[in-house]
């Protein structure tokens, strides 16, 4: 693997390996075996999106597909944020039991009855889940390996370049990394064919931050938890 391979592989990791820890500390402590309780195990996020983000603004100048640029085209725009709101729509009416990966049971700040340390958690979860999130998925999965399943030097592969196989393999990979696994294979197609008519990862990630952002007021407004 390249440096460039690398830099874009080790944020994505480091947050897989966070909710392994936690699934793994969960089932622990459901079991008596760890003196930690839910509420305890609510500050993994913080810890997670902030060492994630740093992580990618340590390999920030590796990133030359991220470029701002990318916004001045308002139909590319306002098309990413328009499907990054289909796509919330989507999420939340496909939490199907059959399309469902094991159990999720959510993160709930309400959990801690401090009010300022619940808050902090709210901010935090936002801060991950819509900025830190978006970015370091769409540099794993739309930059990194859509371009690598085409060829192994993925950097001498386009942005946004098409192939059936990668469409398919990258698109149903996406949906297994989520617990409603229907519903992250939809986001996968939807954020990919995105890519395909802007050719913008940046583009990606906008419509990706706008699901979650959406998402999580929503979360916040309902209490299912489970969507978070």
């Amino acid at each position: 693997m390249t440096r460039e391979a690398w830099i874009r592989i080790i944020p994505f990791a480091v947050f897989m390996a966070f909710i392994g820890l936690q699934q793994g500390l969960q089932w622990l402590a459901e079991k008596g075996s760890l003196g930690l309780n839910e509420q305890q195990l609510l500050y993994l996020y913080p810890l997670k999106a902030l060492l994630v983000f740093g992580l990618l603004l340590y390999f920030w100048r590796g990133y030359s597909e991220l470029n701002f640029c990318d916004f001045k085209k308002l139909s590319h725009t306002l098309g990413s944020v328009l499907l990054g709101l289909l796509v919330f729509v989507l999420w939340i009416n496909m939490d199907w039991d059959f399309a469902t990966f094991g159990e999720n049971k959510g993160f709930d700040p309400f959990l801690n009855e401090n009010t300022a340390i619940r808050n902090v958690l709210i901010f935090f979860r936002f801060f991950g889940a819509a900025l830190v999130v978006p970015i370091m998925e769409e540099l794993f999965w739309r930059s990194f390996l859509l371009r690598y399943i085409i060829n192994s030097d993925f950097m001498s592969v386009r942005v946004g370049t098409y192939t059936l196989f990668s469409f398919l393999v990258g698109s149903g990979l996406f949906g297994l990394e989520h617990t409603l696994v229907l519903a992250g294979i939809m986001a996968g197609i939807a954020y990919s064919l995105l890519l395909y008519w802007t050719k913008s990862i940046y583009q990606c990630v906008l419509s990706h931050a706008v699901t979650n952002f959406v998402l999580g007021i929503y979360v916040l407004q309902t209490g299912y938890w489970q969507f978070w």
